[in-house]
């Protein structure tokens, strides 16, 4: 799988993305039905007061997304709306199914990339070096900030998201640029205080760890709340609220994310088996004997959505091992060292 490397100041690292998006964005978009509704609310004042949240707490963000607007070609703001797309239309194209586990002094994040079957050979894998930052390996969308999908960073932190579809949006920051925001982050602590204290516009799911820290955090961040659990043991996430006090805040559960969630639960509840890295890749590959699979390969599925990219991460002490597969088929695999706050520039 290939493996871009970005650098230097945000807006060079945007036009960089975007050159590297650009030679399959116009066609990505020419299908894209989610891109036909979002394209709707330009010119809404909604748009202003999200564009307006982003830059008044991440405008280094906000400079790499509009540089990635010029390397498309694309106009600023409409790739805004673009990276808004989980605010505007609630019901976005992006799925995944995630598990977290810890055995012993091991712990392990897992991840199906589920999104738009036309991007199925299309996404790439960007290193990327901001000016002063610690840098992180992240899967990418095309012409979408990399944070939304899994990345591990060289303060040794994991991230892996998973949509949630949230009715009611607020004006906040768009979680695309938090998600990204995390990407920037030293510790655990650091990412909590950046999902608690950020004025969210509406909601992902965030699976965290890091090495050197024993902690794996569920955070369903939303416009609403941040709810946080710790991982004791194993646990899987699909794309809907499921920690208490989710009642209260309106959300879409489609049948695919009902039935991969129960599927998991299931699968999880009943293992005997140790828990291991290549357990955890049986469960997120199975095809359920009835309902919605947890692998999703169909090209008629519901939700318009295909398993684009299986991640595994296993956390050390001092440093974080990353696998991605495709097809069953281990397609990337290094190890990314935990380096100390100062080499990271954090």
């Amino acid at each position: 799988m290939s493996l871009f490397q970005v650098s230097g100041e945000p807006y060079d690292i945007g036009y960089r993305l975007g050159e590297l998006a650009r030679p399959v964005f116009a066609e990505y978009m020419e299908q894209s039905s989610a891109w036909r509704a979002v394209r709707r609310w330009r010119g809404d004042p909604f748009v202003q007061q999200l564009r307006d949240a982003a830059q008044a707490h991440f405008p280094a963000l906000l400079t790499e997304l509009d540089g990635m607007a010029a390397g498309l070609g694309w106009a600023a703001d409409d790739l805004f709306l673009w990276n808004c797309r989980g605010e505007l239309i609630h019901n976005a194209p992006d799925g995944c199914t995630t598990l977290a586990a810890v055995e012993g002094h091991a712990r392990f994040i897992a991840h199906n990339e589920d999104g738009d079957p036309f991007l199925r050979e299309r996404c790439s894998l960007v290193e990327v070096q901001p000016a002063g930052k610690p840098g992180f390996v992240s899967f990418y969308y095309p012409g979408s900030l990399p944070g939304h999908t899994f990345a591990a960073n060289r303060a040794g932190l994991v991230q892996a998201i998973n949509n949630l579809r949230i009715r009611v949006p607020a004006a906040g920051v768009p979680r695309m640029i938090l998600a990204r925001a995390v990407l920037d982050a030293a510790s655990l602590d650091e990412t909590l205080h950046i999902l608690r204290d950020t004025p969210a516009a509406s909601g992902f799911h965030h699976t965290l760890g890091c090495a050197g820290d024993e902690r794996l955090l569920s955070v369903e961040a939303s416009a609403k709340r941040c709810a946080v659990q710790t991982v004791s043991t194993i646990a899987g996430h699909a794309n809907h609220l499921i920690h208490p006090g989710c009642e209260a805040e309106a959300q879409i559960v489609t049948d695919s994310s009902r039935d991969r969630q129960a599927r998991v639960d299931y699968l999880l509840s009943t293992s005997n088996s140790p828990i291991t890295a290549a357990a955890l890749l049986d469960v997120l590959q199975d095809r359920a004997p009835a309902g919605l699979p947890i692998y999703r390969d169909d090209p008629l599925d519901p939700d318009d959505e295909n398993t684009l990219a299986t991640a595994l991460f296993e956390i050390g002490s001092d440093s974080v091992s990353m696998k991605v597969y495709r097809q069953g088929q281990c397609a990337f695999d290094t190890v990314i060292a935990r380096m100390p706050p100062a080499q990271t520039g954090a």
